[in-house]
């Protein structure tokens, strides 16, 4: 399974950008969970957010009413649309896809995002 995350950028503060993360591989891609997580310098890697197999999304608190997370079974990829961006959201984006069948987790290379204040 790879996964190849693609979108992030330098972006000023309340301004918007989008995420893209495409899943390839010998895989049925909807029977995987995927979501992001994100890791800011000196920080330890958190969740962001998820979407699960029947289409459910989840969201760190701090990302809730910002961001927004989709899947598109058919092109076997996870999105991020992230509004309102904070200078707090400078991290580097990783997207991440986890079977159904299996309790292990596939990574992308990362994104950076960069907000300016």
């Amino acid at each position: 399974v790879q996964l190849q995350a693609f979108g992030g950028g330098l972006v000023q503060a309340g301004g918007f950008l989008r995420l893209s993360c495409d899943v390839s591989g010998r895989i049925i891609f909807s029977r995987f969970h995927v979501g992001w997580y994100r890791q800011a310098p000196g920080k330890e890697r958190e969740l962001v957010a998820t979407v699960s197999t029947g289409g459910i999304a989840d969201y760190a608190s701090s990302v809730r009413g910002r961001f927004t997370i989709s899947r598109d079974n058919t092109e076997r990829a996870v999105f991020l649309q992230m509004d309102s961006l904070k200078p707090e959201d400078t991290a580097v984006y990783y997207c991440y896809a986890r079977p159904t069948y299996r309790s292990v987790d596939y990574w992308g290379q990362g994104t950076q995002l960069t907000v300016s204040s």
